[in-house]
């Protein structure tokens, strides 16, 4: 899989992973999220998916490029569902 500018997709193992959103497709829902260890993620939001910022739920067009996320993904074969995504900053 190659997208985001060219660059590799990586699929990590379920867990949680803190990183820089590099790119959001508001069409898709979708985010590519690079790790402090230099993964990219790419996360497609779920109906399940929550999305907060200083405790509240917020809604997907307040994520941005450059932004600080703690992500809690679960692997599903070799796709990575967003749990969760935090906004830090």
């Amino acid at each position: 899989m190659i997208s985001c500018g060219g660059e590799k997709i990586d699929v990590v193992d379920s867990g949680v992973y803190q990183g820089t959103v590099e790119e959001v497709d508001a069409d898709k829902t979708e985010i590519y999220v690079k790790t402090g260890d230099d993964k990219l993620l790419e996360l497609y939001f779920t109906e399940a998916t929550t999305l907060t910022k200083n405790g509240q739920t917020v809604e997907f067009t307040e994520l941005a490029e450059g932004q600080k996320v703690e992500v809690e993904v679960k692997k599903v074969g070799q796709r990575l569902d967003p749990v969760s995504v935090k906004i830090l900053e």
